[in-house]
C-alpha cells in the first residue's frame, strides 16, 4: 500500500495464475488498485510451470509523475525481457471477465429459464484510434453487427426488413409464438414495437405499429447528439437513452444496452454506454462492435477522430448452456484486432449504407455455436 501510494510509482507488474481456463483461488492479493488510473501498457506470453498457467501484466500510470524513473528496466529488469506488446490485451479483459464468472459467479435463475452464472457491475475498455474491437477468438458476425445498428439508425421495428438482409437476430422475438407468450397477441407478427431505433430517433412518439409514419414525431435523440457534438462539445449532457419506462410494455424485448453518452476532447470523440443486462456469450461481443461502431460513424460526420469505448455492464451472466463453449473459446490465444474503413465521402448520418464500411486484416477462430435464450 506504502509503494502504491508513492510520487514515485510508475508502473505496477501483476502475475495472474491460471489453473485450466479459469483463475486460481490465491491466498494472497495485490491491493485493490483504482484501474481508471491505469493503462496495461504489456502482457507477457503466457507460461506453464507445475499445471498452472501464469502471465505477467504490466500496467502503467496514465500521467507520469514528475519524479518517476525514467528507465522502465530499472523497475523489474528480469521482467522486461518477458514481455510482448503484441498481446491483444483488450480482448484479454474479456476473456478474463468470462473467467471471473465462471469462476467467482453467483447461480441464478432468469427469465428465459435458462439459468446464469452471473455478477454486477464491470467495465470493459477500447481504445478505437489504430483499430476496430471485433473480438477474434471466435467469428463474429459482422454484417450483422453493421446491418442492425443501421436498422436501429433508421428508427426501424419490422424484423422482417433485417431478416431480409439475411440477419435473423430478431427473428424470434417477432415471431407469432412468442408475441403471443409475452401477451402481445393483437401484435402483427415481425412488429417488434418501440423498440432501440424507435426510441433514439421518436423518443416520447404515441407508437402505433410498424407501418405507421412517424416523421417529425417525438424527440430524435440522435439528431439532438450530432447537433450538441458539433456545436457544444464540451457539453456534459450528450446522452441517448433507449429506456423509455412508458413504452418497455409495448416492447418485444426491453433494451439491453439501454443508454449512452459521449464525450469530445483533443478532437477525439468516446462513448460510454451502460447495458443493463448482458449475456458474455453471444450479446456482448456484438455490443462490444456496435457501439463502436457508432461513435466511429458520429465521429466521421462531426469531423472527428474516434477515441474509447467505454462498456459499463450491470447483471453480468454466462447462460448455463454456454459455459462448454466459452470454456473452448478460452483456450484461445487472442489475435489483433482488424482496422475499420469507412467511406470518407459520408458526412451525413442518415446516408451510410453496409457498402461504406469495410473490416480489412480480420482473422479470427472458428465460429463457436451458442443457443439465443429467448
Amino acid at each position: 500500500k506504502q509503494a502504491m501510494s508513492s510520487p514515485g510509482l510508475r508502473s505496477v507488474f501483476l502475475t495472474k495464475v491460471y489453473e485450466g481456463t479459469k483463475s486460481l483461488d490465491c491466498d494472497v492479493h495485490f491491493p485493490r488498485l483504482d484501474v481508471s488510473k491505469f493503462d496495461v501498457a504489456q502482457v507477457a506470453e503466457m507460461k506453464e510451470e507445475n499445471d498452472l498457467k501464469y502471465e505477467i501484466v504490466k500496467l502503467s500510470l496514465r500521467e507520469k509523475q514528475e519524479n518517476e524513473n525514467k528507465d522502465p528496466n530499472a523497475v523489474a529488469p528480469t521482467l522486461s525481457k518477458q514481455v510482448s506488446s503484441t498481446r491483444n490485451f483488450e480482448e484479454l479483459q474479456y476473456l478474463d471477465l468470462i473467467r471471473d464468472i465462471l469462476s467467482n459467479g453467483i447461480q441464478k435463475g432468469d427469465r428465459t429459464g435458462t439459468g446464469t452464472l452471473s455478477k454486477f457491475g464491470c467495465q470493459m475498455r477500447f481504445n478505437l484510434r489504430e483499430h476496430f474491437p471485433l473480438l477474434t477468438t471466435k467469428r463474429v458476425f459482422w454484417k450483422g453487427v453493421a446491418q442492425e445498428l443501421l436498422w436501429f439508425l433508421k428508427g426501424c421495428t419490422d424484423a422482417k426488413a433485417l431478416t431480409d438482409k439475411g440477419v435473423k437476430i430478431w427473428k424470434a422475438n417477432g415471431s407469432r409464438e412468442y408475441l403471443d407468450r409475452i401477451g402481445l397477441k393483437d401484435r402483427e407478427e415481425n412488429d417488434l414495437g418501440p423498440v432501440y431505433g424507435f426510441q433514439w430517433r421518436h423518443f416520447g412518439a404515441k407508437y402505433t405499429t410498424m407501418h405507421a409514419d412517424y416523421k417529425n414525431q417525438g424527440v430524435d435523440q440522435l439528431k439532438k447528439v450530432i447537433e450538441t457534438i458539433k456545436n457544444k462539445p464540451t457539453d456534459r449532457r450528450i446522452i441517448m437513452s433507449a429506456w423509455n419506462p412508458a413504452d418497455l410494455a409495448k416492447m418485444a424485448l426491453p433494451p439491453c444496452h439501454m443508454f449512452c453518452q459521449f464525450y469530445v476532447a483533443n478532437g477525439e470523440l468516446s462513448c460510454q454506454m451502460y447495458q443493463r443486462s448482458c449475456d458474455m456469450g453471444l450479446g456482448v461481443p456484438f455490443n462490444i462492435a456496435s457501439y463502436s461502431l457508432l461513435t466511429c460513424m458520429i465521429a466521421q460526420v462531426c469531423g472527428l477522430k474516434p477515441g474509447e469505448f467505454v462498456h459499463v455492464l450491470g447483471d453480468t451472466h454466462v447462460y448455463l448452456n454456454h459455459i462448454k463453449p466459452l470454456e473452448e473459446q478460452l483456450k484461445r490465444e487472442p489475435r489483433p484486432f482488424p482496422k475499420l474503413w469507412m467511406n470518407p465521402k459520408v458526412t451525413n448520418i442518415d446516408d451510410f449504407k453496409y457498402e461504406d464500411f469495410k473490416i480489412e486484416g480480420y482473422k479470427p477462430y472458428p465460429t463457436i455455436k451458442m443457443k439465443m435464450a429467448v
